[in-house]
């Protein structure tokens, strides 16, 4: 049920219009899938550890009934085979392509032997085993066949109930054969899938060998002998070298990074620092110019402490609007018995000096009065 649901989840994603790679066209996005547990807990078994098939005769199902859908107990038994050396994201996509030809697809993937590799397309980076292992830990393999055969027979087809052979369309010419996929295709069998680009088996190895010299330091580095890499000893000592050089290279490097950063710092902050005396130095002359400047706070400070002090020094003058001596109410005055009895003219004002006239208010008289 597991790979049911989630066979129905990879089919619900577009595909490009070509068929390649499963992967959307340019400008589409994936819709949002719920979330949930559909991986498998286990490895996919060995066909060889599988308990034998049932005694009903075996009899394929066609295209159509297989487009259509089976019926669970009855799911279409689709077969892929490879070498699958250095497992990558191309044979998984495959792979995936092959699990999802068919609404109830059971996957049962070949892999083939060193042997029958060796002999027919070269030495593999990984051995069997490893091979081996790699696949069944492919999320859309439900079944594995150890030891493939390099060209399938109908024997081998009727023993394992195979409905359906999944490969790309390439012609694949081996073993004195132009395409060892022929056979099936005339049988109506072949169901192609698409190839991934710039990812291969052979690609892979074309980068090792490519940077050979990198990897070979890389390998130095974390502990691996020269015999374990086949390299000489004069080889060895030329990749230490190396690397020590270029561990210098590297410094000089950090170094000039760290000194460029600190260069630019230190302009950044002479930049601030020249910006903001320009502002303290324009406030500054402001101030000063306030206080000190033609028309300042100062001058007019002056100007207003000089009114003062000739205010203070100055005589003060009667008000306009005070009456006048002659205008004052004169008080009752007495004459002196030696004085005739004619009016006398007018005393002058009293000097500074400070001499007494000769009128005597009555205020004068109450104090003869009280001498007396």
């Amino acid at each position: 049920m597991e790979a049911q649901s989630s066979s129905g989840l990879l089919l619900s994603r577009k595909r490009r219009r070509d068929g390649s790679n499963g992967e959307t066209e340019d400008g589409e996005r994936l819709g949002k899938i719920p979330r949930c547990t559909v991986g498998l807990k286990h490895p996919a078994p060995f066909a060889d550890e599988l308990v034998p098939a049932d005694s009903k005769p075996y009899e394929r199902v066609s295209m159509d009934e297989a487009k259509r859908g089976t019926p669970p107990d009855r799911p279409v038994r689709v077969y892929a085979d490879g070498i699958f050396d250095v497992f990558h994201s191309g044979h998984a996509r495959a792979l995936m392509q092959a699990k999802c030809l068919f609404p109830n697809t059971h996957l049962i993937v070949g892999v083939c032997s060193d042997d029958l590799t060796h002999k027919y397309k070269g030495f593999t980076v990984m051995n069997e085993d490893e091979r081996y292992d790699a696949v069944r830990h492919c999320r859309y393999v439900d079944e594995i066949v150890r030891n493939a055969p390099w060209t399938l027979t109908p024997e081998f087809l009727a023993k394992h109930r195979i409905d359906f052979v999944a490969h790309d369309d390439i012609p694949y010419s081996s073993a004195g054969s132009d395409d060892v996929y022929k056979h099936i295709k005339e049988a109506g069998m072949f169901a192609p899938t698409q190839r991934t680009e710039g990812i291969s088996t052979s690609d892979i190895i074309t980068r090792i060998v490519r940077d050979y010299d990198v990897y070979v330091r890389r390998n130095l580095q974390r502990g691996y002998t020269a015999k374990e890499l086949n390299v000489s000893f004069i080889n060895e000592k030329k990749y230490h070298l190396q690397e020590r050089v270029d561990k210098v290279k590297r410094k000089v490097r950090d170094v000039e990074e760290k000194s460029k950063e600190f260069v630019q710092k230190v302009e950044e902050k002479s930049i601030d620092l020249i910006q903001k005396w320009e502002e303290k130095s324009r406030e500054f002359i402001g101030n000063f110019l306030q206080m000190f400047g033609p028309e300042g706070a100062l001058k007019h400070m002056l100007k207003e402490g000089k009114g003062r002090m000739l205010q203070a020094i100055s005589p003060r003058q009667s008000p306009n609007s005070s009456p006048t001596r002659e205008e004052r109410s004169p008080s009752p005055t007495f004459r002196l018995p030696f004085f005739s009895k004619t009016s006398p003219p007018p005393s002058p004002p009293p000097h500074h000096s400070g001499a007494r006239g000769y009128l005597i208010s009555e205020d004068d008289d109450d104090e003869d009065d009280d001498e007396n």
